[in-house]
């Protein structure tokens, strides 16, 4: 086997490595990322898969010191992708990189989010908490136009940016109760205030707010996201009709997710809201069939 077959079959399982962790892992994501074509959906399930790895970092069990160490050994490995053939998500984000133009300096801003989980970081305004959303949300945003391409790559990725920011909104919605139990609030302060609302926990571990101060907040939320989400759906048109059907499915997972959420906003009180396989598939069906009319 020569030198050039050896390389070109590592990146192939470095590939098929990411696109294992994307189909275990990303239960939203997933559904959209597999209408793309062969090359932008390794691609893209490269960019997931070191996302991936820099969330559970975040999210994992190793005391707050040993995270911002891992998080900081994630950004060096960043800027030497070529020198850990021995790693398959580095491998394939590499030869992403380089065939896509990935903007790898986004991967910061997600890491930079990261470090705020870790430290426990609250934001006081809704202008805090929108930098936040923009680090961890709006960056794979940019990211993934980068895969699916783009005419005009500076207003398009504000729209991307955008439809980023719209779906962060809507997960921090849906996990307000669970965050909290986990010491985490990204509601912003003043908005609690506003409301009346802070978010402590009784004995049982619920939330001891009024409720109809609670409902009266979450409904604010949910509306602010779907202003978002009008901005950043405004992308879809300029994809081309694969890209536009996974940006379509993706996004519309989570927007579906934020009309459950308006609709029954008493719900966010007592459980995680999330949408059965069948819902997600009919969306993805929707998204493949608009897409390519």
């Amino acid at each position: 086997m020569s030198a050039a077959t050896s390389t070109t079959s590592n990146v192939e399982e470095a590939y098929e490595r990411c696109r294992q962790i994307t189909a275990a892992e990303a239960k939203n994501f997933s559904y959209g990322i597999r209408l793309l074509p062969p090359p932008k959906r390794a691609a893209l399930s490269a960019v997931y898969a070191f996302a991936r790895r820099i969330d559970d970092i975040g999210d994992g069990d190793l005391p707050a010191p040993q995270k911002l160490v891992d998080l900081e050994l994630a950004q060096q490995q960043l800027r030497a992708l070529d020198e850990h053939p021995e790693d398959p998500v580095l491998t394939a984000l590499a030869d992403a990189a380089r065939t896509q133009g990935l903007p790898l300096g986004a991967f910061d801003e997600l890491i930079e989010g990261c470090r705020a989980d870790v430290l426990g970081t609250q934001y006081r305004s809704f202008a805090e908490l929108h930098h936040y959303c923009r680090c961890v949300a709006g960056s794979i945003g940019r990211l993934s136009l980068a895969v699916f391409g783009s005419h005009d790559p500076d207003g398009d990725s504000d729209l991307a940016d955008a439809l980023g920011v719209a779906l962060q909104l809507t997960n921090i919605l849906r996990d307000v109760l669970e965050d909290r139990r986990d010491g985490r609030i990204y509601l912003p302060a003043d908005e609690l205030a506003q409301f009346g609302c802070t978010l402590d926990l009784d004995d049982r571990g619920n939330l001891s707010d009024p409720p109809e101060r609670l409902l009266a907040l979450f409904e604010y939320q949910a509306a602010r996201a779907e202003e978002w989400y009008t901005v950043g759906l405004r992308l879809l048109p300029q994809l081309d009709g694969r890209s536009r059907a996974c940006c379509a499915a993706m996004a519309g997972i989570y927007h579906r997710l934020l009309r459950h959420m308006a609709i029954r906003p008493h719900t966010i009180l007592t459980e995680r809201t999330s949408l059965p396989d069948r819902e997600k598939v009919a969306v993805a069906v929707g998204a493949l069939a608009g897409a390519m009319r």
